[in-house]
């Protein structure tokens, strides 16, 4: 209370001084008409003083005054000499120095001592300004910086960004090492491959179908479009072209022969579905057309697939000109039912889990025909993924698709069971008999070989529609000959009875695709069990006249 007394009493005379000065006197300005004071400081002179300088200290200063002038500011410094401690407190201009010492914080608020060098003794400094008596308690510690909220943030976000930059250089490093170890692993299958003369600069058919994995998944990565030289056109359907072309190697005189599939922009959905279907890794098979990349050309409008190239064209053609053995019927049905099997398969050969897939469009000019005469199957643009997400309505607006001629009677009449998806599957398999049905009509074992003619021949037409074939497949249950030739051979009369049991016309009641390649894989074992047999009948023979003899 009393200092309080002292303060007002102060003030009332310092308000009748200025009362009285001039208005230009130092360290006082009236703004509107009232007086402000400036800096309101302690000062005392050389005191002793309890202060240890540690922490902080109060100054023990009991006389406060007004600086006569605008520029000074509160002043406090503290000595020890000795065991001699004092304090002496005042005002003072920045402008001029005090010891020796220029004041280099007087802008501060609150007055922090400073050591200064001083011979013989220990000397601290500070000053402050712009609030009142604020030399009175003076600290000996520095003052902590505080920080801002958008410094908090910053360096709260520095840790996970300095994580996140360094992952993503470790996966771009990972990229490009395993991108370079790839292209080595190809460049040197390569050079085995073409360790010979010139005439390797053009890749024959043979190793074309034998693509590797590695070069497949290594394009299929590709960002940027392939150097692709189209050459002539092999084929045409509703939706695409199939094109011969060249793809160009790292050296102008080497490059790849390719097939490549145009679409329209028109045709976009169709190559998406292609596309998706042959990006699934488990479809991968040796009797499955080797997919290398798909692409969208936005300079042409057109959406390309790239696959393996067969020279030998698709099955159609290749037994409208060739009459077949009984070895290349074997060759070329069994490899046909393995890939039709493996297509609807749950699961790859070695376990791993797959979603079955449903062709949709089973016919002689879909598959092809390799330079081993056995089959891979193509044309996936129709092809059905049996996902267990699919509901009823999902496959109710897949559609009726397919070739009219090769489209089985459930189909036909757009009474399919959509509640069981096996349903879609035995479709499949009803046009993998027409198939076998082709085949077998070419193979010399049956007698004499008449020219080739597609399943029902003329009498449907060239390109039968949906209703003509309704009329001869649904309503008078008609299906290709098999003529009593057919029944001689004791192999074709298990291949005949696979046909027949195939497209029989109770969906329930046809072969399945994996039973059609096991009976496939009977007749293998028939042949060599006969050839064994043909064998030994001869050592008999000729044994038997060494001991006549």
């Amino acid at each position: 209370m009393p200092r309080l007394r002292l303060r007002v009493l102060l003030w009332t005379l310092t308000a009748c001084v200025c009362s009285a000065l001039p208005l230009d006197v130092p360290g006082l300005v009236y703004p509107h008409g009232d007086f402000v004071i400036r800096n309101l400081c302690k000062f005392c002179d050389l005191e002793d003083s309890t202060c240890d300088g540690a922490d902080k200290c109060t100054s023990e200063c009991k006389k406060t005054a007004i600086c006569a002038a605008v520029d000074e500011v509160c002043v406090t410094i503290w000595r020890k000499n000795d065991s001699n401690v004092t304090m002496e407190t005042l005002c003072h201009s920045p402008a001029v120095p005090l010891y020796g010492f220029m004041l280099d914080d007087y802008n501060n608020t609150e007055c922090r001592m400073k050591e200064k060098k001083v011979l013989g003794s220990l000397f601290y400094l500070c000053s402050c300004s712009s609030e009142e008596e604020c030399n009175n308690v003076i600290y000996f510690t520095e003052e902590k910086p505080t920080l801002s909220i958008p410094m908090v943030t910053a360096i709260s976000l520095l840790p996970p960004l300095v994580i996140a930059v360094m992952v993503i250089l470790a996966f771009y490093r990972y990229r490009v090492i395993r991108q370079k170890k790839l292209n080595e692993e190809w460049k040197k299958k390569k050079k085995r491959k073409h360790d010979c003369s010139d005439g390797c600069a053009i890749m024959t058919d043979d190793d074309q179908s034998d693509i590797s994995s590695t070069v497949a998944n290594n394009i299929n990565h590709n960002l940027e479009l392939l150097p692709i030289e189209l050459d002539l056109q092999v084929g045409k359907g509703r939706f695409a072209s199939v094109y011969k072309a060249k793809l160009k190697q790292s050296t102008a005189e080497q490059f790849e022969t390719v097939a490549v599939k145009i679409f329209s922009y028109e045709e976009y959905a169709s190559w998406k579905n292609e596309k998706d279907i042959f990006s699934d890794i488990n479809l991968k098979h040796e009797n499955i057309l080797h997919f290398l990349t798909a692409e969208e050309r936005k300079v042409d409008k057109q959406y390309w697939i790239i696959t393996a190239y067969h020279a030998l064209g698709n099955l159609q053609e290749y037994l409208t000109h060739h009459i077949l053995s009984w070895d290349d019927l074997c060759y070329l049905g069994g490899s046909f039912a393995r890939a039709l099997a493996h297509l609807h398969s749950d699961h790859t050969p070695c376990g791993r889990p797959k979603v079955p897939i449903v062709h949709r469009d089973i016919k002689s000019s879909n598959i092809l025909v390799k330079n081993d005469l056995t089959c891979c199957l193509c044309d996936f643009g129709l092809a059905l993924r049996l996902d267990l997400s699919l509901s009823v309505d999902d496959l109710a607006n897949s559609g009726q698709v397919g070739t009219a001629r090769y489209m089985a009677p459930e189909v036909l009449e757009s009474r399919i069971n959509l509640e069981n998806i096996e349903s879609f599957k035995q479709s499949d398999v009803y046009s993998l008999a027409l198939v076998l049905w082709e085949i077998t009509s070419r193979c010399s074992a049956i007698g004499d070989v008449k020219d080739y003619v597609p399943p029902f021949g003329s009498k449907v037409g060239e390109h039968p529609c949906v209703e003509s074939m309704k009329d001869s497949v649904v309503r008078d249950r008609g299906r290709p000959e098999i003529p009593n030739s057919w029944q001689k051979h004791e192999g074709l009369q298990l291949i005949c009875s696979t046909i027949t049991e195939s497209w029989d016309h109770d969906p329930e009641a046809r072969l399945t695709a994996q039973c059609v390649a096991e009976r496939f894989s009977e007749i293998d074992q028939m042949d060599k069990l006969s050839q064994r047999s043909c064998s030994e009948e001869k050592i008999s023979e000729d044994c038997s006249v060494s001991d006549d003899k």
